[in-house]
């Protein structure tokens, strides 16, 4: 029998008008509770009846979630704010604009107007086992399809693949982990703060989710501190197509330069492994030295030691190993796109020179 796609399950929509409202729904509901934001991935699950919960919990007139304010420590961006208004907002222009540029690179123009950064950091993986509705591991069956003799595995992980090779696919969470974000987390007990290296987890943590909110919570804030505004940023994402598509790779830095040299830098990359990776060891390791090609060079031979490739995603290493260069040399990713688009040797080249 053919499975009927596009017909949604039934489910009990509630839409609350306070975060206290919402919290208490969701302590309500726990796991048969799904949180809509913009409602960009929810209506992909829900139209495909992979996902079916018992009550839809719509976030959208809450109004105490949207909006960015700055306080005396930094900016504050409430989780339904979307990414349209994140990549446009003058502060975070000013201050911020990793992440301006990170939102701005995500999906099309329509997805950004409706997308929230809530969203952005809480979705779903996108391996397309998964969400095609395979008993896969982490859909709670016992193989990972992707990672066998005739899995599809492209833009899956070489780093970290414990049982599921499936990777984070956001733009702006090694934005967000390099400038020291940290995440507030609501439930109707409780609220609690996280950095945004620890909101993200791995299969080790927990195989059915990608992130550290438990049934009953919500992400209510993202929290910036002053601590890296201003200093000398860069971002760049390699993906098939220009518009819409997810990340084969992407990177974060941000770094203070005093004499040309890195007195201080954070450093992350997104797509390589089920959560953002920040590159600690090779921060540690660029710390004083030249921000040159000779210590790009350096940084992207030691930030890829350990992966493993799948059968299909090889390129990811050099991919990675020169991301990393660029990250510390500061190339302009804006060039670098362009080249890619003008031609595909260049393409090659840049995964593998």
């Amino acid at each position: 029998m053919a499975v009927i796609r596009d017909v949604m399950p039934a489910f009990d929509l509630l839409q609350p008008g306070s975060v206290a409202e919402a919290a208490k729904l969701l302590d309500q509901y726990r796991e048969d509770a799904w949180v809509m934001a913009g409602g960009m991935d929810s209506l992909d699950w829900l139209k495909d009846r992979i996902k079916k919960p018992k009550v839809l919990v719509d976030l959208s007139g809450i109004d105490e979630l949207k909006g960015i304010r700055q306080t005396s420590k930094g900016l504050e961006i409430g989780s339904m704010t979307t990414l349209t208004e994140i990549a446009e907002h003058p502060l975070v222009r000013k201050d911020f604009g990793l992440l301006a540029e990170a939102v701005s690179l995500v999906a099309s123009p329509q997805i950004r107007n409706q997308a929230t950064i809530g969203g952005n950091v809480s979705q779903d993986a996108r391996c397309w086992y998964y969400r095609a509705g395979w008993p896969c591991y982490r859909a709670g069956g016992n193989i990972c399809y992707a990672d066998t003799p005739v899995g599809r595995n492209r833009e899956h992980a070489i780093f970290g693949a414990e049982r599921c090779v499936a990777v984070n696919p956001s733009d702006s969470a090694p934005a967000l982990i390099v400038l020291d974000a940290e995440f507030i987390i609501r439930s109707s007990t409780d609220h609690r703060g996280v950095t945004a290296e620890d909101y993200f987890i791995g299969p080790k943590t927990d195989i059915t989710r990608m992130h550290s909110l438990r049934p009953g919570e919500l992400l209510t804030a993202i929290r910036i501190p002053y601590t890296w505004a201003g200093t000398k940023f860069y971002f760049e994402k390699v993906r098939d197509r220009n518009v819409w598509d997810f990340p084969l790779m992407n990177v974060a830095s941000a770094m203070e330069l005093t004499g040309g040299n890195i007195q201080r830098i954070r450093l992350a990359v997104n797509a390589v492994a089920a959560r953002p990776m920040r590159l600690g060891n090779v921060e540690a390791a660029v710390r004083g030295k030249p921000a040159n090609a000779a210590t790009g060079e350096m940084a992207g031979k030691m930030a890829v030691q350990g992966a493993i490739p799948l059968q299909f995603n090889a390129y990811k290493i050099p991919l990675m190993r020169n991301l990393v260069k660029r990250a510390i040399v500061g190339a302009s990713p804006r060039q670098a796109e362009n080249a890619l688009a003008r031609d595909p040797g260049v393409q090659e080249a840049a995964w593998t020179s």
